[in-house]
């Protein structure tokens, strides 16, 4: 029997050493501030990653971190805060990671200030009190940016990717085409970004749309995301050339200055392919009896209806005046019904092919382009629209 309670002493003893007092030692709760290493001085506005670590031997009820003001930084933290648990010398350690992204703003010695955690603990009576943890201050030596504050554009990586919404040089009359420039940087914030290029065609027709911004915090740093909309247009009957767009930015990985080109562009409309010329050849047929009199009649008409289904009749252009006889205009207004603007403007574009230019189905044309290619849905009312687009046809001849 007393054997087994020394036994039971020996294990359980070196607990008493790890209970929970008031007093605290050095040891037990740490706070430091850890900056990436890079092997370079970093320049102003170059992200510098910065882990804020905490290693504690405590049961922590509570806490609360406090972050010094960080004069002379802009910075953003990369997502929530971190615990997890690790095992020293066979103890339990809680672990608390903060990861940081810190751009410096000037040129020169900048500090790091220092960070409190603030912890609830426990005492040998199980009570509560309250207990800070400082980390040390970390100076950074920061260098004057290499290029003027209007071009310097520091970054990890960069993506750009040119996209379109259908080929650009096979266009259907009167069509445009949608532009996507979208541009990845990892190490920028959106504020970085450089603002949207105006994009310029001898004699082409270009809307601008407003440009869209995200961020997405990962573990490397910010990821920002830059999308650059336009519509184009060729100018004429024939095609637009877009100008190329530049881009300069600095590796801050290869420590080298970059310029991307996007080359130029054509924008046109598509060629309609010519009819064959061939024609099958006639042969001599008798018709003997009264239905194959018939017959040879009914093929007459159908061959007189396919020969004038081209031309332009006067009587029948001015049936279209009126809507409820114009199978396009029909075809509009169901359209709107079913709020397709997509499908409303092929009618609408088949319309103008028919009926000729109009400045006031033009306009018409425009602001429903605006509402297909807008950033957000425009509250447009699309049977009102195709009503006055059918309406038009009074006024324009």
């Amino acid at each position: 029997m007393r054997g087994w309670m020394i036994a039971a002493l020996l294990v359980v003893w070196p607990l008493f050493g790890w209970g929970q007092s008031r007093e605290v030692l050095p040891e037990e709760l740490q706070l430091s501030v850890e900056v990436e290493q890079t092997g370079h001085q970093p320049y102003r506005g170059e992200m510098i990653l910065v882990t804020i670590r905490g290693s504690y031997r405590r049961h922590i009820t509570r806490e609360r971190v406090e972050q010094p003001p960080l004069d002379g930084f802009s910075w953003s933290q990369l997502g929530p805060d971190r615990w997890y648990e690790e095992r020293s010398r066979g103890r339990p350690v809680k672990m608390f990671e903060r990861r940081m992204a810190l751009y410096p703003e000037r040129a020169g010695e900048l500090t790091i200030g220092a960070f409190a955690h603030h912890l609830t603990l426990t005492d040998e009576g199980d009570e509560w009190f309250e207990y800070s943890v400082h980390s040390e201050p970390v100076k950074i030596s920061v260098a004057p940016a290499p290029a003027p504050a209007s071009e310097w554009f520091p970054v990890r990586r960069l993506r750009i990717s040119d996209d379109w919404s259908n080929a650009p040089d096979q266009l259907a009359r009167g069509e445009g085409v949608l532009r996507v420039l979208r541009i990845e940087a990892l190490g920028a914030l959106p504020g970085m970004i450089p603002p949207m290029p105006d994009l310029h065609s001898p004699s082409g027709l270009i809307f601008a749309h407003p440009e869209k911004r995200l961020v997405e915090l990962t573990p490397e740093g910010p990821m920002t995301y830059a999308f650059w909309r336009w519509t184009i247009r060729p100018g004429n009957d024939t095609s637009a050339i877009v100008e190329p767009i530049r881009l300069r930015y600095f590796d801050t990985v290869g420590r080298v200055p970059h310029e991307v080109t996007i080359s130029a562009q054509r924008v046109a409309y598509g060629k309609v392919l010519p009819t064959s010329a061939k024609v099958a050849p006639l042969r001599e047929t008798r018709l003997p009896g009264a239905s194959q009199a018939v017959l040879g009649g009914a093929v007459f008409l159908l061959g007189l209806w396919f020969a004038l289904r081209g031309w332009r009749i006067e009587g029948l252009a001015r049936l279209h005046r009126f809507a409820l006889l114009d199978p396009l205009a029909w075809r509009m207004r169901r359209a709107a019904r079913a709020g397709d603007a997509r499908a409303l403007r092929r009618a609408a574009t088949l319309v103008l092919t028919r009926d000729g230019p109009n400045p006031e189905r033009l306009a018409l044309l425009g602001r429903l382009d605006r509402a297909i290619f807008a950033a957000a849905p425009l509250d447009l009312n699309l049977p009102e629209l195709a009503r006055a687009f059918t309406s038009a046809r009074s006024t324009a001849g």
